[in-house]
């Protein structure tokens, strides 16, 4: 009775279509492997033996390399965002441009990344591997940049429309909880890009952090993306 309460319960029916989705599979992994990252800083700051340490370097490099194979040919769903975003003419121009550039940087990052497969796997090594890594990161960074002076934007615009709102009246109410909502959601993706930002100009030299510093904010931003993937299979 116990086991098929357990195996019948909502959660658990939750959690499969979670794992079922492909997003949802490489932020678990993008998670473990983030804190991998954190954890092996941490343990070699605290003077822990090599073997303490080896294990969470690996973890950190398989995940590393599993997510690169989950990620083949996603390239595609973002060059079509891409083109998706800029035939919205209905939308904002600032909105609008900052979607184009967020996903044709998001296309360019997975599409270079991809041709690093083979050496990172050890398969064929490539004396243009850490070039086009490289290039990867740079895309990547764009693509960030412009999310976040999306998120940015949207913020403003949602606290000018929230300003100009009635409280007084009853669809003012409505609306005004509407846009606090909107606004949440907007501040978690923002906090999410900002996180995510330290990882590409860690990697091309931009700034000096950490691995330990990469790793939370790695962490914090996979984790910003598990929970919503689990609120939508929900």
């Amino acid at each position: 009775m116990v086991a098929d309460a357990l195996i019948y319960h909502p959660s658990v029916a939750h959690y499969l279509r979670f794992v079922a989705a492909t997003a949802g599979r490489d932020k678990l992994l993008r998670t473990l492997q983030y804190f991998a990252r954190f954890y092996a800083w941490y343990l070699l700051r605290t003077d822990a033996l090599p073997s303490s340490v080896a294990p969470f370097d690996a973890l950190k490099k398989q995940f590393g390399l599993a997510r690169k194979v989950m990620r083949l040919g996603k390239n595609v769903e973002h060059f079509k965002a891409a083109a998706t975003a800029a035939d919205a003419k209905n939308l904002d121009p600032v909105l609008r441009y900052c979607a184009v550039g967020r996903q044709l940087g998001y296309a360019m990052y997975l599409s270079l990344d991809m041709l690093t497969y083979v050496d990172a796997a050890g398969i064929r090594p490539s004396a243009s591997a850490k070039r086009l890594q490289r290039e990867a990161y740079k895309a990547w960074l764009v693509g960030l940049l412009f999310s976040t002076v999306s998120g940015a934007y949207k913020l403003f615009q949602l606290q000018q429309r929230q300003q100009s709102i009635n409280k007084q009246e009853g669809e003012g109410v409505v609306e005004s909880k509407r846009l606090e909502r909107e606004r949440s959601g907007a501040k978690v993706q923002l906090v999410s890009d900002l996180c995510d930002l330290t990882i590409p100009s860690s990697a091309l030299g931009y700034v000096s952090l950490d691995d330990g510093i990469v790793g939370l904010a790695g962490t914090v931003s996979s984790l910003i993306g598990v929970r919503s993937i689990w609120k939508v299979v929900s």
